[in-house]
């Protein structure tokens, strides 16, 4: 942290402006909060008790699950709480923590779903070998790889963000330690800064997002060309959740962070942030459930083990008690 900063302790302005609305939010966001965390839950329950989704394409939706759980949960609670509370004071320790975990794990995200689009990619082009291409080994690397590019860029953000003086305002127009509303309240912020970071920005969402496109143009060109119908569609199909969730995942980031921003944008932001802390994170597992049969099975079968475990609720009575009421 820089020590010429004046400010060592932010407000959160969140949703200050709609008091009236504070209830209902809290009720929403906890809803769908609980949701995404049985949802993923469930995903990764159901992947690691069927020996049947034991592959690479379900490894890497297991670990997409677990990294957008964790994503979640370091936004939301405070979110809640904040809703509540009078008080939204947040220190700068805190702050740049929330923003460090949040953008790295976000980043880990965006490279998972570029290793499953490869992995998708394998699967059709080399199906006989594609069990040796993608070994447990290999699908680990690239998940270790995804964490670890990630956060090194998250890192680069948040050492060059905070980094700067903070003397103006120490209102933060967000529910939660974004990027722009930072920067607008830094007193030494430079196009230098702002050159850092729309790169590692672009070369976390676009170089991912180029990776997708690649491997999903060889998908085309390789389907086209298969003799038979049910063939490609069966090979569309299995893209077909994935390239969802792509779509929805960078639509909302790619306008939030590559599209240049005022402080009177700022409201259209944190409308923007809701769609892709919540909304996103809420329908990538349904998504992946609806559009999926080998899933929807698992689930079943997971929701059956739980019924069954479940004791019986039925209270046998006593016999003398039942000898009583037959009299």
């Amino acid at each position: 942290m820089g020590n010429h900063s004046t400010v060592t302790t932010f407000l959160l302005w969140g949703f200050s402006s709609f008091p009236e609305l504070h209830n209902l939010l809290f009720v929403v966001i906890l809803l769908s909060h609980v949701t995404i965390l049985l949802a993923n839950a469930s995903i990764m329950v159901a992947i690691k008790l069927n020996h049947n989704l034991h592959t690479p394409m379900y490894f890497f939706l297991f670990a997409l699950s677990f990294s957008e759980t964790c994503t979640t949960m370091v936004i939301l609670p405070r979110m809640l709480v904040d809703l509540l509370s009078e008080s939204k004071a947040i220190s700068l320790p805190e702050c740049a923590t929330q923003m460090f975990f949040f953008f790295g794990l976000a980043a880990n995200n965006c490279f998972i779903m570029a290793a499953m689009s490869y992995d998708r990619y394998t699967a059709i082009h080399s199906p006989l070998h594609y069990h040796i291409f993608m070994t447990p080994k290999v699908c680990s690397q690239l998940v270790i790889a995804s964490c670890v590019v990630g956060f090194l860029c998250s890192l680069s953000i948040t050492f060059t963000i905070f980094n700067l003086s903070f003397c103006d305002s120490k209102t933060i127009q967000h529910f939660f330690c974004d990027i722009s509303p930072l920067v607008h309240l830094a007193c030494d912020y430079t196009a230098h800064h702002a050159m850092i970071i729309f790169m590692v920005s672009a070369f976390v969402l676009v170089g991912s997002f180029v990776l997708i496109m690649i491997s999903y143009a060889f998908i085309v060109f390789l389907v086209v060309k298969m003799p038979s119908v049910q063939g490609r569609h069966k090979a569309f199909s299995t893209c077909s959740s994935h390239l969802t969730v792509v779509s929805m995942h960078y639509g909302f980031a790619c306008f939030v962070y590559l599209i240049p921003k005022n402080s009177d944008s700022f409201r259209e932001d944190m409308l923007m942030a809701v769609t892709y802390t919540v909304l996103t994170p809420l329908l990538n597992p349904i998504v992946y459930s609806l559009r999926n049969k080998e899933m929807q099975t698992a689930l079943r079968k997971v929701l059956s083990s739980i019924n069954k475990m479940l004791p019986c609720l039925a209270i046998k009575k006593p016999e003398h008690l039942r000898t009583t009421i037959e009299h």
